[in-house]
């Protein structure tokens, strides 16, 4: 970031009205109620992420230009809010301590279809899939994933054998040290 882009930004928070990964742009609702901010996918590839899920909650820089406000830097973000979801099917019957507690982990996208509704990862030095399931991806702010792009994971051994149990953003988990 620029000095001037320094002096001009304010931080504000929100929630992410719709973002489109094809189109390469969305729009976040500010909690202040100014008007819809423009997040660009550059903004968000910054921030190691290369999609993120509608209702998910943000920290974001922001300025004010000729053509509206417009996300500079994204700071934070936080899985949509679903009171009383229930417990994924595949995690039903776990311990959710073990759930919460497994450690995070780096890994890589092998592959993810939205349109199916998963996909697979691989954890560094570890040549066994991982399966990543979409709802898994919503729950933790995110998507869809693209082939290379760098995780967090947690995982455990499920029904489907190593199953994501939550997704981060390579960047996100190491800055925010989760």
């Amino acid at each position: 970031m620029t000095k001037e882009t320094e002096r001009q930004s304010r931080q504000v928070t929100g929630k992410v009205k719709w973002f489109d990964p094809a189109k390469g742009f969305g729009f976040v609702i500010a909690d202040e109620g100014v008007p819809d901010i423009l997040l660009h996918g550059n903004v968000l590839r910054n921030f190691g992420l290369s999609s993120i899920a509608d209702g998910a909650g943000v920290v974001i820089s922001v300025n004010d230009t000729q053509r509206g406000v417009q996300a500079v830097e994204v700071h934070k973000v936080d899985p949509p809010e679903e009171e009383g979801l229930a417990p994924l099917a595949d995690f039903a019957e776990m311990d959710p301590d073990v759930l919460a507690n497994a450690p995070l982990e780096p890994a890589r996208v092998k592959w993810f279809d939205k349109a199916k509704g998963f996909g697979f990862a691989n954890l560094f030095g570890c040549s066994e899939d991982v399966f990543v399931h979409i709802e898994v991806l919503r729950r933790s702010g995110l998507s869809d994933l693209q082939p290379g792009e760098a995780l967090a994971i947690r995982t455990v051994d499920g029904k489907r054998g190593r199953m994501a149990t939550e997704v981060l953003a390579w960047d996100s988990a190491v800055t925010s040290g989760r």
